[in-house]
């Protein structure tokens, strides 16, 4: 935990200096970043080789990174937005179709990850962290097998458990737990999973980001809706933890490196990205992050740290992968999502 506390520190610290700007130059780009998702130090040996400085801010979900980049008070070279987010962005027109004569690394990426509906023309991401949706619990706090979705509704554990604060992520298992797609557009299957979700509140700890890997790693709670990499990083830290995708279905998410339509500097950008797509490279940050890469051959040739690739939660069985949705952006349906989350949060 010490390294993860030191890097929300680490972040914190520069992301106190990224606040409004308007210009850039050719040796400064801007990342806007999920927390935890990168290791600092390569942004120091990246200054090395290119002479380009990477100044950092991060967000805590898809949502929030929407909202603060399109105030417009920002520029940005930069950003990690998952699918559906990615979506969103080119239906705007709020993304540059990437030049990958500069991306020569895009051999590395697992040719699966390309052309998802997201960005079905593979014109304007790069894949960059993949993973799945489920239950981080602690065993020796639970009496049972977790196999469901039911066991974050279990009213033995009330106070117990810990859901993450996102709309799309905590309507993910009310819909799946009801068996409608996570992708629905039908009023009354949000609805049921609003309620479903109003009535869980009392057996609810907090509605948490980033602090659900110190929480359960700290055995402050016994089961926890979590990312796959975030569950990765928790039982290495503490082993009577384990990740299970739950049998009624889940998520299947990739986070896409894009460039913003108004990027100061996207040749920096592009350099940046390459540099990520470096096998060497992107298998030192997969050991650091702890998210499963998209970079086939870091994974193939044995790069990344045994410790990690030997988890259940770094990789997907097929059995599982049949039971996934990839997010799509639900358009004009936004909002009902949006609004239905709301009134859960407003419940409590």
């Amino acid at each position: 935990m010490k390294k993860l506390l030191l890097l929300s520190f680490s972040i914190f610290l520069i992301g106190c200096g990224t606040s409004a700007f308007t210009t850039n130059t050719s040796n400064e780009i801007h990342l806007f970043n999920w927390g935890l998702f990168l290791e600092p130090e390569l942004l120091d040996i990246f200054y090395e080789e290119t002479g380009i400085n990477v100044i950092t801010s991060e967000y805590e979900s898809n949502e929030a990174m929407y909202a603060r980049f399109t105030a417009g008070t920002d520029l940005f070279d930069i950003m990690i937005p998952s699918d559906y987010m990615v979506s969103r962005l080119i239906n705007e027109g709020l993304l540059r179709p990437i030049n990958f004569d500069n991306i020569p690394n895009m051999e590395h990426i697992d040719t699966q990850l390309l052309n998802r509906n997201f960005d079905i023309s593979q014109r304007y991401s790069v894949p960059y962290k993949w993973g799945t949706l489920g239950i981080l619990y602690n065993t020796t706090m639970i009496n049972h097998d977790v196999t469901s979705w039911d066991s974050l509704f279990n009213p033995n554990y009330a106070g117990q458990i810990l859901m993450y604060n996102s709309e799309r992520d905590a309507f993910a298992v009310a819909l799946s737990r009801l068996g409608y797609s996570i992708n629905t557009t039908n009023i009354e299957h949000i609805n049921a999973a609003r309620d479903m979700l109003i009535s869980q509140l009392p057996l609810v700890q907090a509605y948490v980001t980033d602090t659900v890997m110190s929480m359960m790693v700290d055995g402050e709670a016994a089961l926890a809706l979590v990312y796959s990499g975030d569950a990765s990083w928790s039982i290495l830290s503490n082993p009577d933890l384990n990740y299970v995708i739950p049998e009624e279905g889940s998520n299947l998410w990739i986070n896409s490196l894009v460039i913003p339509h108004n990027a100061p500097n996207p040749e920096g950008a592009e350099k940046f990205i390459n540099f990520l797509l470096r096998p060497d490279i992107a298998a030192r940050n997969t050991d650091w992050v702890g998210y499963t890469t998209a970079n086939f051959t870091a994974r193939e040739q044995g790069l990344i740290n045994p410790e990690l690739t030997s988890l259940a939660s770094f990789d997907i069985s097929p059995e599982d992968y049949n039971r996934l949705e990839v997010f799509v952006d639900l358009g004009e349906y936004r909002e009902l999502i949006t609004n239905a989350f709301t009134q859960v949060l407003a419940s409590n």
